[in-house]
């Protein structure tokens, strides 16, 4: 005799045998009890939840001579015809593969005749959202007013796309998700029946793989068995593909070490072995979902489908991740995996690896946060040592691209102290132990400043990349390129300056007053009155 699969083998044949949806069954029974007959059933949910079993268990208790409660009697000649599949008027039809107007007027054909056994005609259309436009129509005149011999029971996963005609002349049930726990019972009851062990971990797991569908968690069991009839938890992870996933972890701790290198390496290793690039995206965006997951919920059971062992690794992960990193990375894998219909995969996915290691690549506000976060985490607590001047002569840093940041700092607010201006052909006052600077000439130590800020004031250091500075008598006058050191210097908050001015003492040995340096043009020689307005300009900071 060939083997028949669990799921066929246990399929419930009574109401009472319908595992976590008992909101329907006891409708269902209550309205058979009383001899209430809807001429039209809809059942509706997710794949593996009782839908096309209670549509059968529906057909024999309309149909049963000795119903008890609602629930078929199953010894009966109309219930043991129905069982062996042997009862003509128990039509079935897949609307998948007969979706057709033709296929519905030649249904609307066998209705007119009156069953030749049993009492009712039923008539069980699975996928029925898979029929045509046409075929709806030609439907929806026997469906509002069918002969009395005849009841529909429409199955469908995809409830939204029935019409809404077809929807208000049905009576409908919603199937929900059955509960782990109810399926876990379902599966030791079948242990017992058949005569296998597993563990209470393993059938946990199992019923977590299934998400809420019993023939999925039916079958899984199915492949267990073949596997071993001692089945422990790692026997449904070997079974179910959650093990030997490691490569997903790695990727995972590139990303938060920002090892763009080694992240791209490993993708190279999976393409060399054949991994389709899709499905590496998809897994890779279900894995950070499983992170999301775990570092949001704290407590109870956390709904992820995983290995106590994998839970842990999850665990350790959330514990480094911030949450706004996690979902940035599923924001940035989703469009990734859009966009993969239409591009080279692995260019899409290696681009967006490099994206999620190195944030500084993106300009999305989830990534200037974290740009933000990384700046201020980075800076030192504790003002650095000062720094001769007499060191020698620094080598120029390379320049670093900084946007224009966006939010003001919340810090204490304190004005800039005035500033007054020299008098007319004064002469600034030399530096203590030094000759006086020419204020047409750059200072060679303003880069030791520079790294100092670089330390203590990073968003200062980005904007006065490649500037130059002067001294003229008790003012610092600094050239930046950058358009964003004016509006920042001459804000509200003093912060910046402070910083400018803590540096510059730190490396010149003198506390300067801070002014914007512009260069004398030939018109200014000539006009004094331009000259002098040009100055008041000058230290307006």
């Amino acid at each position: 005799m060939a083997y028949k699969a669990l799921y066929r083998k246990y399929r419930p044949t009574t109401f009472s045998e319908v595992y976590g949806q008992d909101h329907i069954v006891e409708t269902l029974k209550g309205e058979l009890s009383e001899g209430k007959i809807s001429h039209a059933y809809l059942f509706t949910g997710t794949r593996g939840t009782g839908k096309t079993s209670c549509a059968k268990i529906l057909a024999k208790a309309v149909n049963c001579t000795a119903a008890n409660g609602g629930d078929p009697c199953l010894s009966c000649e109309a219930c043991k015809a129905i069982a062996e599949e042997e009862a003509t008027d128990i039509v079935e039809l897949d609307a998948a593969s007969n979706n057709g107007v033709d296929d519905v007027r030649l249904l609307r054909e066998q209705i007119a005749f009156s069953p030749s056994r049993l009492k009712y005609s039923v008539y069980i259309i699975d996928e029925v959202h898979m029929l045509s436009l046409q075929a709806f129509n030609a439907l929806l005149k026997t469906l509002e007013e069918p002969p009395e011999h005849a009841i529909f029971i429409l199955a469908t996963t995809e409830v939204h796309k029935l019409p809404a005609t077809i929807l208000s002349r049905c009576q409908r049930f919603d199937f929900r998700r059955i509960e782990p726990e109810k399926i876990c019972q379902r599966i030791d009851y079948i242990a017992k029946e058949e005569g296998f062990k597993i563990t209470p971990a393993a059938a946990s797991l199992i019923a977590a793989a299934a998400d809420g569908g019993m023939r999925d968690a039916l079958s899984i069991l199915d492949l267990c068995l073949s596997a071993s009839k001692d089945i422990t938890e790692e026997t449904v992870a070997e079974v179910c593909g959650m093990s030997g996933n490691e490569y997903l972890n790695k990727l995972s701790d590139y990303i938060i070490a920002g090892n763009a290198s080694e992240a791209l390496s490993l993708i190279d290793e999976l393409y060399t072995n054949s991994v389709d690039m899709m499905r590496l995206a998809v897994d890779l965006s279900a894995h950070f979902r499983d992170i999301m997951v775990v570092k949001t919920v704290q407590k109870g059971t956390k709904p992820v489908v995983c290995s106590a062992a994998q839970l842990e690794i999850y665990t350790e992960k959330a514990n480094r991740f911030d949450i706004k990193d996690i979902m940035r990375a599923g924001e940035l894998l989703a469009a990734c995996i859009s966009s993969m219909q239409t591009a080279n995969r692995r260019s899409l996915l290696e681009m967006t690896i490099i994206k999620l290691c190195r944030p500084q690549l993106c300009d999305d506000i989830a990534s200037l946060e974290k740009r933000v976060r990384a700046l201020e985490l980075g800076a030192p607590k504790t003002v650095a040592a000062p720094v001769s001047t007499a060191a020698a002569e620094p080598k120029p840093e390379p320049p670093k691209a900084m946007e224009k940041p966006q939010v003001k700092e919340a810090e204490p607010t304190l004005q800039e102290e005035e500033i007054p201006l020299p008098e007319e052909n004064e002469a600034p006052a030399p530096m203590e132990g030094e000759a006086q600077a020419n204020a047409d000439t750059p200072i060679a130590e303003w880069s030791e400043v520079l790294k100092i800020l670089s330390k203590t004031a990073p968003l200062m250091h980005g904007v006065l990349n490649g500037s130059k500075a002067y001294i003229k008598g008790q003012f610092l006058l600094i050239d930046a390129p950058n358009t964003g050191f004016k509006d920042l210097v001459n804000g509200e908050n003093s912060v910046h300056r402070d910083a400018i001015r803590r540096a510059a003492e730190q490396v010149l040995g003198q506390t300067f007053k801070l002014g914007p340096y512009k260069a004398k043009s030939e018109a200014e020689e000539t006009d004094p009155l331009r000259a002098f307005a040009n100055k008041l300009k000058q230290f307006e900071m």
